[in-house]
């Protein structure tokens, strides 16, 4: 296995065990012979290449030729070997302070050490479950590797995780070259979205650091918290301990004041980036993928109700019930406003992160027109 860094098995963290327990737990994928692998994989590649043309139509932003960020189709292990180069990247900060925190204290190298390994294990099983859920993804922080490619200056990659969007078709019974079309529609929306729009990816990098530049809870805490996530997993958490947290995510467990003002920023920019993307998909879909309309109500369908009750208490504690929101409000945000002031009205969201929603205008979408276009409110 290829180490993620020099100094990847030190610290709070060994982010080289955390791949390797993720290997060794990811769910085996659906059974597809080597042809079918071959074929599935060109598809994806070809349909990638042509939402481009069909996403920069349909908004208006990018020019032609203008991403420089790669689109590689992988299999779960190797969903997890990105995921792990970025998580690693965007820590960083955050965890040298950690690191730095306990050692001070008496014993702490030694603890240090040990934790790093225990905590690795733990998010390794984190990542092997996420790994099996997501269809695709694009990585805003990717650092290249020989490996994995990336845009210049850390632009970013597009994933698409093969076996998952086999297994989903398969599961939801939906024609398989529609659906992989229309994933691929809503992930080159995101991609779209960074390349088109420069400051973009900056701002959100500065507000995430801001985020946990403000996190002071004891390391441990932390830990402790991503032990919970993964004993729901295992089953290790007892059964009357599930709730014990009012239901809130591993976010909303490390909040200071200034944390929540951050998030509610953070929120509402991730709202409109998943709510355009989903507008995008369904307003592309209807001239290029025929059964788009069975596609999206058996995937929202999906979507809401979750595989478990295992499955939705993990979404819970992960975050990822906000998530499922951010998907509804942004769309309805999109919509909204699109039927107002038009995709060029829209658009002037892009201009700066002063256009950026509120997370209330996110809710109230005249208001941001109001604001924006400065117009009175009605």
């Amino acid at each position: 296995m290829t180490s993620i860094g020099g100094a990847a098995s030190s610290g709070m963290i060994d982010w080289n065990l955390a791949v390797a327990t993720a290997t060794r737990f990811v769910r085996p994928g659906p059974e597809v012979s080597r042809d079918e692998a071959r074929a599935v994989v060109a598809e994806l590649r070809k349909h990638a290449k042509a939402s481009e043309e069909h996403v920069r139509g349909f908004t208006r932003l990018g020019e032609a030729g203008a991403h420089d960020t790669p689109v590689l189709v992988v299999d779960r292990p190797g969903w997890v070997r990105a995921n792990v180069a970025g998580f690693r990247e965007l820590l960083k900060p955050l965890l040298d302070k950690m690191q730095e925190r306990r050692g001070g204290t008496p014993g702490g190298a030694v603890l240090g050490a040990v934790g790093g390994k225990v905590t690795g294990v733990e998010v390794g099983m984190l990542l092997a479950f996420m790994s099996s859920r997501v269809l695709g993804q694009y990585e805003t922080f990717a650092p290249a590797s020989r490996d994995l490619p990336a845009g210049e200056d850390g632009g970013g990659r597009l994933l698409l995780v093969a076996p998952n969007i086999v297994h989903v078709e398969r599961e939801l019974e939906v024609d398989p070259h529609d659906f992989r079309l229309w994933v691929c529609l809503h992930e080159e929306t995101h991609r779209t979205q960074f390349t088109a729009v420069p400051w973009l990816r900056d701002h959100v990098q500065g507000e995430i650091q801001s985020f946990l530049g403000e996190t002071e809870m004891d390391p441990m805490t932390v830990l402790e918290r991503i032990r919970e996530a993964a004993q729901s997993l295992t089953g290790g958490r007892p059964e009357g301990e599930r709730d014990d947290d009012g239901g809130r995510s591993l976010v909303e467990l490390v909040q200071t004041p200034a944390q929540r003002e951050i998030l509610g920023r953070l929120t509402a920019v991730m709202s409109l980036l998943e709510g355009h993307a989903d507008f995008v998909m369904d307003g592309v879909g209807p001239a290029v993928v025929p059964s788009v309309a069975e596609i999206r109500e058996k995937f929202q369908q999906r979507r809401a109700k979750g595989a478990s009750r295992l499955d939705l208490a993990l979404r819970r504690l992960l975050g990822l019930d906000a998530k499922l929101r951010q998907y509804r409000d942004g769309e309805r945000f999109v919509r909204a406003v699109v039927e107002e002031v038009g995709m060029d009205g829209f658009n002037r969201v892009w201009t700066s992160p002063n256009t950026l929603p509120t997370k209330s205008e996110i809710a109230a979408p005249a208001d941001w027109i109001a604001r924006v276009h400065r117009k009175p409110e009605s």
